[in-house]
């Protein structure tokens, strides 16, 4: 594993919980030497995390479509920054390069791309690891629905076990590194946060 693509809110507006936690993600990550790849943006915990990883020496790839990058500020001292003409180009890239992804606290961007992503693991259009950090609970309602959702029926529980849920970047890089296809289980991940 070289390459951890990471999804992650814009906000810059956010309680300094979450940007304490990208700053140890970035940190994390440059420890491990593995490579960010991310949406190219300099603002809210895209910017923080970008920064924390080049402040220590690490590696940053961007992926941003041309009409965010004004928008969103794109980062100009990245070690690359790919600049698309679209969101899912942007997607697509961004899971090609990528060997795990991590989703972070974010709004309906985050949230789209990390349901997207699990989508195409469980179509099986790629086998790579997906990583929530549950920074100060804020998945708690979305892993509620998660299990509501196979209990209903409509996920299929050996889905629900590919995905990762862990509170601390330490441990969810850790828990990624290890993980196995089908042998992990969400509901045991509440226990340990």
């Amino acid at each position: 594993m070289k390459y951890i693509c990471v999804f992650c809110g814009s906000s810059s507006n956010v309680n300094d919980i979450y940007k304490n936690e990208a700053k140890k993600l970035g940190q994390e990550l440059v420890e491990r030497n593995l490579t960010l790849v991310y949406g190219g943006g300099n603002v809210g915990l895209m910017g923080i995390l970008a920064d924390e990883v080049l402040a220590n020496n690490g590696k940053v790839i961007g992926v941003i479509p041309g009409f965010l990058r004004k928008k969103e500020v794109g980062h100009n001292s990245l070690t690359k920054l790919h600049v698309v003409d679209t969101m899912h180009e942007r997607k697509q890239l961004m899971a090609e390069l990528s060997d795990a992804f991590i989703a972070m606290p974010g709004g309906l961007g985050t949230l789209e791309e990390l349901a997207e992503i699990s989508t195409w693991v469980q179509l099986e259009l790629m086998k790579k690891p997906i990583g929530v950090l549950n920074v100060n609970g804020f998945y708690d309602h979305l892993i509620s629905q998660l299990n509501h959702m196979t209990a209903e029926g409509f996920l299929k529980f050996e889905n629900l076990k590919n995905i990762i849920c862990v509170n601390q970047a330490k441990s969810l890089l850790e828990e990624l590194i290890d993980f196995k296809f089908g042998s992990y289980s969400i509901r045991e991940s509440i226990d340990k946060t």
